[in-house]
């Protein structure tokens, strides 16, 4: 359960702001949003999702900083009235809709700091996803890094063994007996490099980024919707409580975001598919790997390199035109045409730098 996950981390004082007082728009203001957010993602190229516990409430687990979370009630020396095993929860109806709205080609990333393998039980494929912060259902092996899907939810937390050894497999070099972690980070831990380089690289291509059910406070995750601003991306924040960049989204949804998912497919001709076992790797393929495979991150490097360079080109350019007009309607300062040439190419490094992460 959601709780046993969080007396399972190590001890850590702060938590974030929690029991915030929710917010909601009312019907009409959440239709004409909707309907606004549809035409966002139809005119866009690369829309990327961020997720977070508040798209998991509806199939009975708990978030962490709601009004009745885990630990808001744990300040109080309480504990969740509703709280489902990771094993008996099944995807929401947001996560059905999403697996949908890959499989269309309006979503093409989603990026998730949730642990309870619910993306993974809707039958999204492991190409699409960053999971930041793990998934109750991945044990990964020590030596060779290779993922696997489990059967049932890990009983520890933190990369911790739990029971079994690496077999490899596959036409890949085999492993020489690694042992098999959890894949859940514990406070302390660094995030998982591929998965975090992907999320990177998504979020800053994205021209629109959308977050689902996440007060976006812990970092980096909180922080990545924003990588896309300095590219002249849109951001729209979908949650019930308030979060640190709402005065930087271009709009808010407040409702519960099964509401949203559903009025958007709606919207986009979309229709939501239930939840099926047969989908399921926990319960038809455990065993099978959960790798990020190098090929797809190769991929996702070239095409974001190529925007970052022809962003900055771009730039370049915009900078030149400007100061020619300036020459033509007024003496320019020789000193400051050098200072603005320096700001560039420290901007430039910058970018190249950020390239090469």
């Amino acid at each position: 359960m959601s709780c046993n996950y969080a007396d399972g981390l190590s001890p850590y004082d702060d938590k974030g702001v929690l029991g915030v007082a929710e917010r909601f728009d009312n019907e009409d203001e959440v239709n004409e949003k909707c309907e606004k957010l549809a035409k966002l993602i139809e005119a866009s190229k690369h829309v990327v999702i961020h997720t977070g516990a508040g798209i998991s409430t509806s199939a009975g687990i708990p978030d962490f900083r709601g009004p009745n979370g885990v630990w808001t009630l744990e300040k109080k020396g309480e504990k969740p009235t509703v709280n489902i095993s990771f094993n008996d929860a099944v995807p929401t109806k947001t996560h059905m809709a999403l697996k949908a709205l890959v499989e269309k080609g309006f979503v093409h990333y989603i990026i998730s700091q949730n642990i309870d393998g619910l993306h993974m039980k809707s039958g999204l494929s492991r190409k699409y996803i960053s999971e930041l912060h793990g998934n109750m259902f991945v044990e990964q092996c020590s030596k060779c890094h290779r993922q696997y899907v489990r059967a049932t939810a890990a009983s520890t937390v933190g990369q911790k063994p739990c029971g079994g050894v690496c077999k490899g497999g596959g036409n890949s070099r085999p492993c020489r007996g690694g042992m098999l972690l959890d894949n859940v980070l514990d406070w302390e831990h660094d995030l998982p490099e591929k998965d975090l380089d992907m999320s990177l690289m998504h979020s800053t291509l994205a021209d629109l980024n959308i977050t689902l059910g996440t007060t976006l406070q812990i970092v980096p995750s909180g922080n990545l919707p924003l990588k896309n601003k300095k590219y002249d991306g849109k951001l729209v924040i979908c949650n019930l409580q308030p979060t640190k960049n709402d005065k930087k989204a271009d709009f808010l949804i407040s409702t519960y975001v099964d509401d949203i998912m559903t009025k958007l497919c709606k919207r986009l001709g979309i229709e939501i598919p239930e939840y099926r076992k047969e989908i399921d790797p926990t319960k038809v393929n455990a065993g099978s790997q959960w790798t990020l495979t190098s090929d797809i991150i190769r991929k996702t490097e070239k095409i974001y390199n190529e925007k970052v360079k022809a962003f900055n080109l771009k730039r370049k350019l915009n900078h030149n035109l400007e100061n020619k007009s300036l020459s033509k309607l007024q003496k320019v300062d020789i000193k400051d045409l050098k200072e603005e040439d320096v700001k560039e190419e420290e901007n430039e490094k910058e970018i190249k730098l950020e390239t090469s992460t």
